[in-house]
């Protein structure tokens, strides 16, 4: 319809790997390639050594890992890219689940010398739930890894999703010579500590070509030959349909620090990765070319600039067109909002926008209205579903070191768990404040973040728990009775819903055996 030739152009995805993968070098060189910045930082022994662009808080350069989803949009071959950088760390892997909600394809990184890892597996099974297309890059083929052969195997077995190889190594660590583009059918060079360029490729119409031979030598040009024969053989070519059904990933190969084997995908990705898709609602699902606008918040982020206290939410164009200073409709608290600073990223750089479009992602200053999972529309009441808050896995209670600061304490914890960084719970009939994270790095952040943001001291005291679990009953009696008995294990969450922390699973199942009126669960959609 009227904005048809605006959603063709856009591909919003996320980089998703295990911590130390590469993602980051990875991002860096997109944004190279699309002309978004000039220089690469590298990142090396886990220490920031210039400033990786996508990274921005002050404990992640510190720390040298990402902490924050970043966005950032770039063009490239008259398509616009919006990239969504995920914290590879695991501790912050419901940050990571809750982008995935936001974009419409992932990129995932693995590394050739360790494989699958723990949080590829968990990243994967979220991606799998939304049947989201994926495309494989297997990072630093110029160190000594697995064999390409037993890392397809094993990606394809651990992840439980059918590879596609795209391009083939030419060896692999000090060896590493190169990969060959399967579709393309051209050979491209590596030179270690070298940037890889046009230069280096050499096209073949066969590969029996003598210059195949001069140019890797005899034995290696003989390889080459009868991997692609096989990989020709059981794969052929890539169907198109089954990446975007989200069956089979296209696999590629490469090293990121040296810039090789990164073009090849971006242009392949250019080629078969979908533009911004058709959304579920409560009410109905919402078309991506509707005329009228619609678009969700999936993250919350306070003092991007600690210089200046401001909350930017995250909003996921859905359909329609946002318009600067147009009114659109808060769906939760039911009143009309409009925005006169409205941002694009591009990391740490944010350009005012007057419009965006469908797969765009824009920065709305927050002053406090808004949550994760909250819609706008032009006055439809409908929210997006599918943006869930899972149960931690920590519980510690907050304990402040200063009580002249009390009021600072509050008003950060309530900003810093409107984020998302961590689930805030107060206990039933009582004033204690409890954290749950999914990891112990979560906790330092937000110390971290209280006393430098906030001017608020806290400790944590670690609490016995295993899960928490949102509680629903038709019968409100016996949920209030239940309250009442259980009064150490209830809490209410942010949204005033009613949480039994459970100490262990056994003390779970009792309480589900006894108490079949009442329905224990693990999530909680953020909107009923």
């Amino acid at each position: 319809m009227k904005y048809d030739n605006e959603i063709a152009r856009r591909k919003t995805f996320a980089i998703i790997s295990h911590p130390d993968a590469g993602k980051t070098t990875l991002t860096e060189k997109f944004l190279l390639f699309g002309g978004a910045i000039q220089v690469a930082g590298a990142v090396k022994s886990n220490k920031i050594k210039k400033g990786a662009t996508s990274d921005f808080m002050e404990i992640e350069r510190q720390r040298g890992i990402s902490v924050a989803t970043s966005v950032m949009s770039f063009e490239y071959n008259n398509t616009l890219i919006n990239l969504l950088d995920t914290p590879g760390h695991k501790d912050f892997a419901e940050d990571t689940y809750r982008t995935l909600t936001a974009v419409d394809s992932v990129i995932l990184v693995v590394d050739s010398v360790n494989g699958v890892e723990e949080q590829t597996r968990r990243l994967m099974q979220v991606c799998r739930m939304r049947k989201t297309p994926v495309i494989v890059f297997i990072n630093k083929m110029d160190r000594d890894g697995k064999n390409r052969f037993d890392l397809l195997e094993e990606i394809e077995k651990e992840l439980s999703i059918s590879l596609h190889p795209m391009t083939w190594p030419i060896n692999q660590g000090k060896d590493f010579k190169g990969v060959y583009d399967l579709h393309n059918k051209n050979l491209r060079l590596f030179t270690a500590n070298t940037k890889a360029t046009d230069d280096d490729t050499i096209s073949f119409s066969d590969l029996s070509s003598s210059v195949l031979d001069e140019s890797i030598g005899d034995r290696d040009a003989a390889t080459l030959r009868e991997d692609v024969e096989l990989i020709d053989g059981v794969y052929g070519e890539l169907e198109t349909k089954s990446y975007l059904s989200g069956d089979v990933a296209p696999v590629f190969f490469g090293s990121a620090i040296n810039n090789f084997g990164v073009k090849e995908m971006l242009d392949t990705f250019i080629r078969i990765a979908p533009t911004p898709r058709d959304r579920e609602t409560n009410k109905r699902p919402v078309a991506v070319n509707e005329e009228k606008f619609s678009g969700f918040i999936f993250k919350i982020h306070a003092n991007l600039d600690p210089k200046h206290r401001d909350r930017i939410a995250f909003l996921r164009v859905c359909s329609g067109k946002f318009e600067r200073n147009k009114y659109f409709h808060h769906v939760r608290l039911d009143k009309d909002v409009r925005f006169s600073n409205p941002y694009s990223f591009m990391a740490r750089e944010k350009n005012v926008v007057d419009d965006a479009y469908p797969g765009d992602v824009v920065g709305l200053f927050d002053t406090g209205n808004f949550k994760i999972g909250d819609t706008l529309t032009e006055g439809e009441d409908l929210f997006f579903t599918g943006i869930p808050t899972f149960s931690p896995e920590i519980f510690k209670e907050v304990v402040n070191k200063d009580p002249m600061k009390t009021k600072q304490l509050e008003k950060g914890l309530l900003q810093l768990t409107d984020e998302g960084v961590a689930q805030l719970f107060t206990q039933f009939g009582g004033n204690k404040k409890i954290i749950g994270c999914v990891g112990e790095l979560q906790f330092e952040v937000i110390q971290y973040r209280l006393l430098h943001e906030y001017g608020a001291s806290v400790v944590f005291n670690s609490l016995p728990f295993y899960k928490a679990c949102w509680l629903t009953s038709k019968d409100a009696k016996k949920l209030e009775d239940f309250a009442r008995f259980k009064q150490g294990n209830i809490a209410e969450d942010k949204d005033g819903q009613m949480v039994y922390l459970a100490q262990s699973e056994w003390f779970l199942n009792t309480e589900r055996n006894n108490n079949p009126d009442i329905e224990f669960h693990f999530t909680s959609e953020v909107h009923k």
